[in-house]
């Protein structure tokens, strides 16, 4: 008997994983289990993806349906992990909850560098896994360095072609290789999802703001996200949008969309606020915006490549200069974003959904920004680092690196070698401040 487990947290990621399974990227399993884990920082106040509109629609695709949370309660999904000692007793204490007797398990997990995925594929130890990706983060690097008892036991990276022509760099020093889950039937599988949310209201043809919710993450305060959503809203009626329809974060504060509201009046704005948590892929079937505005949001890519509707970015610039540390795992989506989509405030760049970068570029971006990331996971990416840094570093790719990091990897771009040392000297930054100080005092 087989059992294979598919651990997912999102509805887009289950969605994944239908058009995986509807297209045999699976073989054949005597039994399908969904474990569903809610991630949200107050899970007990935030609906799982088993509770939201759409879900049922997703349900048939497997034999049974279970909360890690209620698993492994009263811990949370993202904080917990099996003490090694301990893993042949939750290994039994699983089979037996679930009904598993001596079946082969075969896993299938997002995000494996970090818990619940990482817990789950230590648990059973023996298992083989299949990764799927449900964003951007898949085309950067592995975030952290995996235990190779877990890493050499991935076979393929699953992902959807969000970017044409753009490889995943994810986990490929173990040499997994990349899958493509077919578009047609993701596709397809989004359309079941149509009818999901019968309260949505009716708006033809709005321009869409797509909220992220970034101050949970610690990469914007909450007064900067409101201000970034302003920045959305003003930008889409500069762009000569009267209707506006802003799909907020499902665990955002609900005062932002009152702040927002409100901005909207003062503008004249026709601003609609959805409170029902669907996908943004239901939005673009059920109302077909006439422009699709977030920060890095992955239904921005979903958006174009699916759906082929005008999309426009906002925020990626400071954001880039903001993400700590560096090897941030949010970096390489910033970036591609950035690189790929026109910003708001470039009229004739959104008219004509103009690219700044081809995907030959693109790839050799992102393998120079994964080596700046994770230089001791991907060593081997050094070369090609070195060779994208010394024909393209300019005004405008600057903003991809940053030149601490050039300067403690030696590559081009970094400070000049004759100055490297001021930045480690102390007495040199103790002058610096004392005439920093001096300043101020004058000033006042």
């Amino acid at each position: 008997m087989t059992t294979q487990i598919f651990m997912a947290s999102t509805l887009y990621g289950t969605a994944t994983l239908a058009a995986a399974l509807d297209t045999d990227c699976f073989r054949p399993a005597d039994r399908r289990i969904l474990l569903v884990s809610n991630n949200a920082a107050t899970p007990e106040t935030t609906p799982g993806l088993d509770e939201m509109p759409g879900f049922e629609q997703l349900r048939g695709r497997f034999d049974d349906v279970i909360s890690w949370n209620e698993t492994i309660s009263p811990f949370h999904p993202g904080g917990w992990a099996p003490r090694p000692d301990d893993v042949p007793l939750w290994e039994r204490h699983l089979r037996l909850a679930w009904n598993l007797g001596d079946d082969d398990i075969e896993l299938a997990v997002e995000s494996i560098q970090v818990n619940p995925a990482l817990g789950i594929s230590q648990i059973f130890m023996g298992a083989p896994v299949t990764v799927y990706a449900d964003g951007l983060m898949s085309y950067g690097p592995t975030r952290n360095k995996i235990d190779p008892l877990v890493g050499t036991r991935v076979t393929r990276l699953l992902h959807l072609d969000l970017v044409p022509g753009l490889k995943p760099l994810l986990l490929t020093e173990f040499g997994v290789e990349p899958e493509i889950v077919p578009t047609d039937a993701f596709s397809k599988v989004l359309a079941e999802l149509v009818d999901t949310g019968d309260e949505l209201p009716f708006v033809d043809e709005p321009a869409l703001l797509l909220g992220q919710y970034l101050s949970a993450l610690d990469i914007l305060t909450a007064e900067e996200e409101e201000n970034l959503h302003v920045r959305m809203l003003k930008g889409a009626l500069a762009l000569g949008h009267t209707r506006v329809v802003f799909k907020p974060h499902p665990s955002a504060p609900a005062r932002w969309s009152r702040l927002l509201e409100k901005e909207a009046e003062k503008l004249g704005a026709d601003l609609t606020v959805l409170d029902t948590p669907v996908l943004a892929e239901v939005l673009y079937q059920r109302m077909r915006p006439a422009l699709v505005v977030g920060c890095f949001s992955t239904a921005l890519l979903t958006a174009s490549a699916l759906y082929g509707l005008p999309v426009a970015r906002v925020g990626t610039g400071p954001l880039l200069d903001r993400l700590t540390p560096y090897e941030n795992s949010n970096r390489v989506p910033v970036t591609i974003v950035d690189a790929l989509l026109p910003e708001l405030t470039d009229e004739s760049a959104v008219d004509e959904q103009r690219r700044s970068m081809d995907v030959a570029e693109l790839t050799d971006l992102v393998r120079a920004v994964g080596f700046a990331m994770q230089p001791k996971i991907y060593p081997d990416l050094r070369p090609a680092a070195e060779a994208y840094l010394t024909r393209h570093l300019n005004h405008h790719t600057r903003r991809y690196f940053k030149r601490k990091r050039l300067t403690s990897l030696a590559l081009p771009g970094a400070v000049p070698a004759q100055l490297a040392f001021i930045p480690r000297n102390a007495t040199v930054r103790r002058v610096a401040r004392r005439a920093r100080s001096l300043k101020r005092a004058v000033g006042r």
